[in-house]
Formats: structure tokens, C-alpha cells, sequence
């Protein structure tokens, strides 16, 4: 699997929302996860949408999820560029360049999801995350 670059859009609660209008503007197939379908959620926020993927015909991905408690949302802070794909070493790679100079708001390191993910700021002030997909 190649390596793929795609917007991530944070919302301010209303993600499922937003992904299926979404779905019903771009098509193609949408997975919605929210907190509660993981251990240890935050019972408070467990209907909230963790990680929603919508996959179109086109080829485009578009990525969202809400965010956390007391993240204020505004325009300009409500997205990311996010990185994903197997490739351990290139994805790696791509992660020590873009946090090199910046600011790791979170380690790249194993989830509870199972996949190797990260997220920075790069010295320009654009917020990344990359996630290495792990074999199953």
C-alpha cells in the first residue's frame, strides 16, 4: 500500500454529522469509530466520533473526528494533514523531517488501535499526524 496524504477535519461535536453529509456529497464508503468503542473512553465523550474515514469512488480520502474536551475549534485550527500507509521506514522518515524544528504534541509511537501514530507541529506551525499501519 502506498503511502497516502489527506485532510483531517476536527469538529466541535457534531463528526458523524459532518462525515455523512459528507458521504452523501463525495459517496463512496464511510467508518465511523467513536471513544466508546475503545477501553479506558471517557464516558462523557464515548458517543463522539474518535476517527471517521470516508473513502470515494474518486480516490479521495477525507478523514474527521471530534474533538476533545475544552479544545476550542476555530477556523484554521480545525484541520490536520494526515500521513498513513505501511511503509514503516518511509513514514518515519517523513516524521522526523516534519518534527525536526517543531513541536511533537504527540510521540509516534504503538495505540490502542494497534497502529504505530504521532502527531506534531511543523517549525511553520501545520499540524501533522502520521499513523503506520501495522500487519493484523
Amino acid at each position: 500500500m502506498a503511502s497516502v496524504l489527506n485532510p483531517y477535519i476536527n469538529f466541535d461535536g457534531n463528526a458523524r454529522e459532518a462525515m455523512q453529509f459528507y458521504e452523501n456529497v463525495f459517496g463512496g464508503d464511510l467508518t465511523v469509530n467513536t471513544f466508546g468503542s475503545f477501553p479506558g473512553a471517557d464516558a462523557s465523550i464515548a458517543d463522539n466520533v474518535m476517527h471517521a474515514m470516508l473513502t470515494t469512488p474518486s480516490g479521495f480520502t477525507l478523514m474527521g473526528s471530534d474533538g476533545p474536551p475544552g479544545q476550542e475549534l476555530k477556523a484554521g485550527n480545525n484541520f490536520t494533514i494526515s500521513l498513513s500507509g505501511d511503509d514503516d521506514a518511509e513514514l518515519r522518515g517523513y516524521w522526523a523531517k516534519l518534527a525536526e524544528g517543531g513541536e511533537v504534541t504527540m510521540p509516534l509511537e504503538k495505540q490502542m488501535w494497534g497502529d504505530v501514530f504521532g502527531q506534531c507541529v511543523d517549525r511553520f506551525g501545520v499540524a501533522w499526524m502520521v499513523n503506520i499501519t501495522q500487519p493484523q
